[in-house]
């Protein structure tokens, strides 16, 4: 064996990384997209659905996104991914492939600013139970109609 064949041996080739949404793809269904509308628009025809690619995408984003180290605590963690499709569902088509060939660094946008919406709703929402629970008192919360034992709210 000569030199080189020695060093070639011993390059270890690293496979491509395969990711859960390829970027290409996700833009070439976008773009097919882009002209299944600008034809209905044409014909005066109703929009159509978008694809199961591509809601399929979106999803995974957000599932994936999800299980970050900054959203992976909250117990409320379905509601986050569901505004998250909700969002990315009503702003889908105002993707402009013009201005970026990056569609899945713009719906991941979409999807993280809807985590920290849904988290802030349930903040608030937390916060309005706690005022609750202490305007009203103790004696209306320890006891209920269909009580009958008397016994001490440990809140």
């Amino acid at each position: 064996m000569t030199e080189v064949e020695v060093t070639l041996e011993k390059i270890k080739v690293k496979p491509e990384p395969i990711h859960y949404v390829s970027n290409k793809d996700f833009l070439a269904a976008i773009l097919e997209r882009k002209a299944l509308l600008k034809e209905a628009e044409e014909n005066g025809t109703t929009p159509p659905q978008i694809t199961n690619y591509l809601g399929e995408c979106v999803i995974k984003i957000a599932t994936k996104l999800a299980t970050k180290g900054n959203f992976s605590g909250y117990p409320y963690k379905s509601e986050m991914i569901g505004d998250a499709i909700e969002n990315c569902m009503v702003y889908f088509d105002k993707f402009n492939p013009e201005k970026s060939s990056n569609p899945f660094s713009y719906y991941t946008q979409i999807i993280y600013f809807a985590f920290l919406r849904r988290i802030a709703k349930e903040k608030n929402q937390f916060h309005i139970k706690h005022k609750i629970i202490q305007s009203v008192g103790e004696t209306v919360l320890a006891l209920q109609q269909h009580d009958d034992v008397e016994f001490v709210n440990g809140f």
